[in-house]
């Protein structure tokens, strides 16, 4: 299977720069995997396709201010750099832009309390770095730090928090998880009230959702890991689910990455670690019956991913008449249901 065949023609327009308010309000395409038939209609419209019993399953992770700017010590080089994942106390996985000026034993200054020593390349072009400060980390970070927005996103976003999902609780991606932006609190309790199961895992997103695939052949490609977690109350509300006859909904690729990691003959296991998973067409899906999800860039993964669930021919077909009913793509655009 090659990469080339998960691409297709978006006209920029419609990548959507802001998001919609309220969040609700965007545009939902629903698409029936037993008959292969496309519904138009709008996220506030999600409780009409499930039932009490079923449970959403949400990626609870935080989005960290991850871009930093400091300039190389001795030479003044402006140096930029995003953390990817912690390794443990004061080392992160970081990429370095530009990568030429960051060689091991290299020290770049954020600021007089932030600085950090470049002590090991990485195996993807990344580089591992020790922070030196004082105090604690993360505030220090909520002051020097930016809100890493995807490079297609060319509009300055007035509000941080409308890149954070209502129900963001453990600090640590680099990235959204942007299926669940459609999220109110309102909407959550509706559904709730409705007798629909809420359950919460977590995985850190970093480069292994976003990297860029530079192969031609898609199984050539390899994931980088990214660290996931599911604590014992999701685990036994899924298996419950399960056991009962209801339907596991994941909100988003990176729910079903960490669902797919965990799965068990006997359900979901309560567990924490890394993950590599790569899920393209071919890949038997063990725990989830239904996906929301954003539109995905051309060549992704993650479009990989959704091609998998349901098939190829009916996500290029449903991704064909997304463009041409103008809907709005990407990180701040509009879902699709999969069922």
């Amino acid at each position: 299977m090659r990469v080339a065949d998960f691409n297709y023609h978006l006209p920029e327009k419609l990548i959507a720069q802001v998001p919609i308010e309220p969040r609700d309000h965007s545009r939902l395409l629903v698409v029936d995997r037993k008959d292969g038939k496309i519904f138009h209609r709008h996220f506030y419209d999600l409780e009409e396709y499930l039932k009490p019993g079923d449970t959403l399953v949400f990626n609870d992770t935080k989005v960290i201010p991850a871009r930093l700017i400091g300039h190389k010590i001795g030479s003044g080089g402006r140096i930029e750099v995003f953390l990817l994942n912690r390794i443990e106390g004061k080392n992160w996985e970081v990429l370095v832009k530009p990568g030429k000026k960051a060689r091991v034993g290299t020290s770049i200054e954020f600021s007089p309390e932030l600085s950090c020593e470049v002590i090991a390349n990485t195996d993807f072009g990344g580089r591992v770095v020790k922070f030196n400060y004082e105090g604690i980390f993360e505030e220090i970070l909520d002051r020097l730090g930016e809100t890493p927005l995807p490079p297609y996103i060319k509009t300055r976003l007035e509000d941080k928090n409308r890149y954070q999902t209502v129900y963001a609780k453990e600090q640590g991606s680099a990235a959204a998880p942007t299926a669940g932006l459609h999220f109110t609190p309102e909407l959550m309790k509706k559904l709730a009230d409705k007798g629909i199961n809420l359950a919460f895992v977590t995985l850190h997103v970093g480069l292994g959702t976003f990297r860029p695939v530079s192969v031609d052949n898609v199984a050539e490609h390899v994931m980088h890991r990214e660290f996931y977690s599911i604590q014992q109350q999701a685990a036994d509300i899924i298996n419950r689910t399960r056991k009962n006859g209801g339907r596991i909904i994941a909100v988003g690729t990176t729910a079903v990455r960490t669902l797919e990691t965990v799965a068990a003959e006997n359900g979901v296991t309560a567990t924490s670690g890394w993950t590599k998973i790569f899920i393209y067409p071919g890949y038997q899906y063990k725990v989830i019956d239904a996906l929301i999800t954003n539109f995905h860039l051309p060549q992704s993964t993650l479009l990989m991913l959704v091609s998998a669930f349901a098939s190829r021919d009916l996500i290029m077909n449903a991704y064909e008449q997304a463009v041409k009913e103008q809907y709005r793509f990407f990180s701040f655009g509009d879902a699709m249901l999969i069922l």
